[in-house]
């Protein structure tokens, strides 16, 4: 009997010290909106050790041991709920789920608006915003808009270090980048290795590789519109970041609150000590740069506002890679170039109706090429410029159906071709090449009409019109024979600002949209667009001290007809986003270069170049995830670009027999993917890959010897291909929220691998004799992954 009353109290002890350290959770889950129970909601807990589902009423409950559990309540079509708790006590929980149909959208790869993508009648309209691009992974923590735009359709780059991106069958030249409606000349910084813009300060990108709007000239090919925010007008704000590159910060603050209000950007590299551990080929180049930006804003009445953007950048860049230039003994080369743009903005609204927009822009683009002497203090220096000055007015009205624009711009052209500063060195002879003058005018009108419920229409036309004015002078050459020494016939001097030269013409846009339904549309557009303003250069990547030449009488503007067609469909309540384009662009004029061109402190040109025509087609597939636990992208290209120049019978007139040859930027395949994870309010995942067909190269025909030496002959013209490009990025973004309200600094780290998988990817092919023999080599820029670490931060 005793031992049974023993036994009954060791049960009952047991039992006791059990049930203490055992915990209770419990709660309801409901719809965040009507507040109706969630049927059969899942739960895990501790990552599986436990899994349960809601009852008839939406509820739960579980015992659990006591200590630290990760709770995951999910749904079908509802974000996931996600708590870690210490397991000390019973917790009760009321969870509202929340509908990913009424999420904000995380990603955003289309055109402004919940239902543009189906409702507008544009083509090939492209936005990212800042927000997306701060989540995927990026080059040594890098917010980076270039390279975003790489991972849409029809956007390449012609390699790791490239300056600039290639739009549907287009050169780096034929894209207007536009920051504040001033353009940017130079859009990179390291030669390629970031862009140029100060993604602190900006708000909003858009790119558009279809129809382009009439308010919009000068280019070929796309035009991206990237846009400077507004500064705070209630109260102050500050945020930046620090990573392995550089250092940002941006600052805005009211001066005269409701009223004036102005905003200060800056960004610095000063680490180029650490370009070795990205890649052996940076070991021994030394890169700095520093941008800012500012933007003052003025409200004075309902009807007025005015705006001063203003943005600076510089760049140095040195590598021990010589070029001979002009037999100077130099030691090492040096490019330093830099940026200075101003924008004044008068918006006046005059009724609910119409408003009128007029601006005042400037640019000024300053690239220089310094060789340090050897044995000498002394800097030989090769200097250019581009200096532009625009007028720009429309006015806007809004009534009905009808969304009409008007407006006018005229844009100066001062261009320094090249200039040489022997500095302190008296053997060797200063030159100076003629400056070139330029006016650009255009003349626009656009409307948008609703012709009933489903058809929706853009159209309007442009006239634009451009004169190369004097002083300066002209080669006349005999007719039909290629332009050089030997067919000169005379040289013409041209005195005061006569019109030297004039060219013109009617750019008609055109953009239709049929909605089949409410998710669904077919859009077809048409555009033609001419180009006064072009870079000439013999390298498959325009270096930053890349000559700027305006049309004259042997160098015709480049004039592109582009054809669109595409089908854009919105499914599950606008969640997915799924999207085909096809594409024709036909151009004429296009520039290239002679066998051998050269172009540097070149009087007359047109002597080392050709024009002929390009053709450029492809189609484009794309779907987007906008909202979720996981949001992202996918998109596969097929395009090509293909030229051909012929300007006569002469060999020296043609390029590949007169034949089609591909572009530089030919490359038929291209496959893009990004992928955000998204874990709560603590940290995020994301991933990019990228695959690309290998670009054209000029590979020789054959090899000749000469006193027991190999030199390559080269026949045709990008006659085979580097090796295709892909590459697989990592980010992993960690935040630090605050249950406090009142707490006004916000933190987070990113943790990025770019190039995760260590592809050697080819930037070139390139030739290298070894002794008789000449060996073919892959130059990589990037051939290891590259780790970086950044943290960014906002006060406000």
């Amino acid at each position: 009997m005793k031992k049974y009353i023993l036994g009954i109290f060791i049960i009952i002890l047991t039992t006791n010290a059990f049930a203490q350290n055992i915990v209770t959770i419990s709660g309801q889950v409901l719809d965040s909106l009507t507040a109706e129970p969630l049927i059969g909601a899942s739960i895990n807990v501790n990552y599986g050790q436990m899994n349960l589902t809601t009852d008839n009423k939406g509820k739960f409950a579980f015992s659990f041991p006591k200590k630290e559990m990760a709770i995951v309540i999910k749904f079908v079509g509802y974000r996931p709920w996600r708590t870690v708790i210490s397991g000390q006590s019973d917790k009760v929980f009321n969870i509202r789920l929340q509908q990913v149909s009424n999420d904000l959208e995380e990603v955003l790869v289309s055109t402004k608006g919940a239902d543009a993508l189906v409702k507008r009648p544009i083509l090939g309209v492209n936005s990212l915003n800042i927000k997306t691009l701060s989540k995927i992974p990026t080059a040594l923590g890098e917010i980076d808009i270039l390279r975003g735009l790489q991972m849409l359709p029809g956007v390449t780059s012609v390699g790791e270090a490239a300056n600039g991106v290639n739009i549907r069958g287009g050169a780096t030249d034929q894209n207007l980048i536009l920051l504040d409606d001033a353009p940017i000349f130079n859009p990179t910084h390291m030669f390629g290795l970031f862009s140029a813009f100060p993604s602190e300060a900006v708000s909003s990108f858009d790119l558009y590789k279809g129809n382009v709007p009439t308010r919009f000239g000068g280019r070929a090919a796309a035009v991206l519109d990237v846009s400077l925010a507004n500064p705070s007008l209630e109260k102050f704000k500050m945020s930046g970041g620090i990573s392995l590159v550089s250092n940002r910060i941006r600052i805005e603050t009211p001066i005269i609150k409701d009223k004036l209000g102005i905003l200060v950007s800056g960004r610095g590299a000063f680490n180029d000590f650490l370009l070795p551990l990205a890649s052996d080929k940076l070991k021994n180049i030394k890169a700095k740069f520093g941008d800012g930006s500012s933007k003052i804003f003025y409200k004075p009445n309902n009807k007025n506002t005015f705006t001063l953007s203003t943005y600076v950048s510089k760049d140095f860049f040195q590598t021990d890679v010589l070029g001979s230039i002009n037999e100077i003994n130099s030691t090492n080369t040096q490019y330093q170039y830099q940026t200075v743009n101003n924008t004044l903005n008068w918006f006046h609204a005059i009724n609910n109706n119409l408003n009128l927009q007029t601006k005042l822009i400037t640019s000024n683009y300053r690239p220089e090429t310094l060789l340090p002497e050897l044995n000498s203090d002394n800097k030989v220096k090769i200097k250019s410029g581009v200096n532009y000055r625009q007028f720009k007015s429309n006015l806007n009205y809004f009534k009905g159906k009808h969304k009409l624009e008007v407006g006018f711009d005229a844009i100066n052209y001062l261009i320094n071709p090249g200039e040489l500063d022997p500095g302190a060195n008296p053997n060797i002879t200063s030159v100076k090449t003629q400056k070139e003058n330029g006016l650009e005018t255009g003349l626009y009108i656009e409307d948008e009409i609703e012709l009933g419920p489903k058809l929706l229409i853009t159209g309007g036309v442009r006239y634009s019109y451009f004169m190369n004015l004097g002083p300066g002078s002209y080669r006349e050459y005999a007719t039909g024979l290629p332009r050089d020494e030997i067919s000169l016939i005379d040289t013409v001097f041209v005195t005061g600002k006569k019109i030297m030269n004039s060219y013109g013409g009617f750019e008609p846009r055109f953009g239709l949209r049929y909605q089949l339904d409410e998710q669904k549309s077919i859009k077809i557009g048409y555009n033609l667009m001419r180009q006064y303003l072009q870079v000439v250069t013999n390298t498959t990547t325009p270096l930053p001290t890349s000559r700027w030449k305006t049309s004259d009488g042997y160098i015709k503007p480049q004039v592109s007809k582009l054809y669109t067609i595409g089908y854009f469909q919105e499914l599950e309540q606008k969640i997915y986003e799924f999207s085909v384009e096809a594409y024709l662009r036909l151009t004429k004029n296009i520039v290239d270069y002679k066998p051998g061109a050269d172009f540097l402190l070149q009087e007359y040109p047109e002597s080392q170049l050709l024009q002929g025509k390009n053709r450029s087609y492809g189609f484009e597939f794309m779907i987007s995830k906008k909202k979720g636990e996981l949001t992202g992208w996918a998109n596969y290209t097929y395009s090509r670009s293909l030229n051909m120049v012929n300007e006569g019978p002469a060999v020296s007139q043609q390029i590949n027999l007169g034949d089609w040859y591909r572009a530089n930027y030919d490359r038929p395949h291209s496959v893009n993917a990004t992928v955000v994870i998204n874990q709560g309010s603590h940290h995020d995942f994301s991933f990019n890959f990228t695959y690309s067909t290998g670009r054209p190269f000029t590979m020789p025909q054959g090899f000749i010897q000469y006193q027991d030496r190999s030199y390559p002959f080269y026949s045709l013209r990008n006659n085979a291909r580097i090796p295709d490009y892909h590459r697989l990025d990592f980010a992993w973004n960690i935040y630090n929220p605050s249950m406090d309200p009142k707490k006004r600094w916000k933190g987070n780290w990113t943790f990025t691998i770019y190039n995760l998988y260590g592809r050697k990817n080819a930037y070139s092919v390139f030739l290298k004799p070894r002794g008789n023999i000449i060996d073919a080599y892959k130059l990589t820029v990037f051939g290891a992954p590259l780790i970086s670490l950044s943290y960014n931060f906002k006060f406000f």
